[in-house]
């Protein structure tokens, strides 16, 4: 079926199979199972993970956060990135791809109602488990996504863009694409818009290919990208809206928090290894075991660092003003950098406990994948960046006079 014409209704079963089978998180343990048994052939073959995500879809899983009204779930904040917690403990890439899905979800819920294309998508991700991909990365702007070089072509009712999309991450698996672009080809590269697609709505042709340390999975491919599609397919609200609100958020929660899964599984690794070196040495601890407790001390601070952004985000995410707030944008913006680095530190401490068990990629001890992936963290949009963007910002931001302001 053409979705262009395609009108479609709410399937009442889909609202209520949550409450007739098991919970979010049982749903996503069963995917991140089939995850895990999938990881290593995901890592070696550079190939994403079909089977982690024919059982999300049976699960499922990709329509969580739509809302009931458009067949799916609401989920809140919290749901999700447990899930991606949950996700990343089993397979780097598909909780990465899981997290990037989510955040175009996001987008398309909290700023789509009312618009009949952006409820048709809705109910499609819902009813047909759609995957939604990402481009936002473009020529050589290295991750900036507040500026754009393509624009959008306006003739009547229909839109054109062509993009030199350096990277969209499983694009040719995606059922769906959400883009950004100057808002026209008179725009400044800052007056931006968002673009939600259906995959008969653009033509994808590989330009990169992606041959990379870690995150193999996620087939973060280039592509030349060409839109051709109905004027609807444009947000109405303006992306630096979208961008503060819920883009940044969304994406910086869900990283995280796949992130903080492959270091929790790594730690788990370094558990197992200094339990076993324990019961054979008569319980005497190895000479890395502080590296141990180094690590769990990292995962400690790691997963407090998130769950507290989380719940921030959770008590002002539909205040406007909050969400502009100096403060507010700060912190999620500085969670980025934050989490990432913890996350690689975590990995390393649990690398360093099991030594040569853990450098070996032959053992039940192995870790390379796990420090393989974790180190795309800091590189995903670069940590220098932004940083170097935040000065300004975190300039202006007061020093707290208590503990608790």
């Amino acid at each position: 079926m053409n979705v262009r014409e395609a009108v479609l209704t709410v399937d009442e079963t889909q609202t209520s199979f949550l409450e007739q089978g098991p919970s979010l998180i049982e749903r996503a343990a069963r995917t991140a199972s089939a995850a895990a048994a999938d990881a290593d052939g995901v890592d070696r073959d550079a190939r994403f993970p079909h089977k982690a995500f024919d059982v999300a879809r049976e699960q499922k899983l990709l329509g969580v956060m739509i809302p009931a009204e458009y067949g799916g779930f609401g989920a809140s904040i919290h749901e999700v990135t447990d899930i991606c917690y949950t996700l990343g403990r089993a397979c780097a890439s598909t909780a990465m791809v899981y997290a990037m899905h989510t955040t175009k979800v996001a987008c398309v819920v909290r700023h789509g109602h009312g618009i009949p294309w952006m409820e048709t998508m809705m109910r499609r991700v819902a009813r047909d488990q759609w995957l939604l991909a990402s481009s936002t990365t473009e020529g050589q702007n290295g991750g900036n996504i507040r500026a754009s070089a393509a624009a959008v072509d306006h003739t009547g009712e229909t839109v054109s863009l062509v993009r030199d999309a350096t990277v969209i991450s499983y694009g040719a698996e995606a059922d769906g694409l959400v883009t950004i672009a100057r808002r026209a080809t008179d725009a400044v590269a800052s007056d931006q818009v968002l673009l939600a697609l259906a995959k008969d709505d653009y033509s994808l042709k590989r330009t990169l290919g992606w041959e990379t340390l870690g995150m193999r999975g996620t087939c973060s491919t280039g592509f030349e990208l060409k839109v051709d599609c109905p004027a609807d397919r444009i947000f109405p609200e303006s992306y630096d809206k979208i961008h503060a609100q819920t883009m940044t958020p969304f994406a910086h929660l869900c990283w995280s928090s796949a992130w903080a899964g492959i270091a929790a599984a790594a730690v788990m690794r370094a558990q197992a290894f200094i339990r076993k070196a324990a019961r054979s040495s008569g319980g005497q601890m190895p000479p890395a075991a502080a590296h141990f407790t180094a690590a769990k001390m990292s995962l400690a601070k790691l997963r407090a660092l998130i769950a507290a952004n989380i719940d921030a985000f959770a008590r002002v995410e539909h205040d406007e003003r909050a969400l502009g707030s100096l403060d507010f944008q700060s912190s999620i913006t500085l969670l980025k950098v934050q989490a990432s680095e913890l996350a690689v530190e975590t990995v390393m401490h649990a690398m360093r406990t099991a030594g040569l068990s853990g450098y070996r990629n032959d053992g039940e001890f192995t870790m390379g994948r796990h420090l393989r992936d974790v180190l795309s963290s800091p590189i995903m949009i670069n940590n220098d960046r932004i940083l170097a963007n935040a000065a300004t910002s975190t300039l202006m931001s007061g020093v707290p006079t208590s503990l608790h302001d």
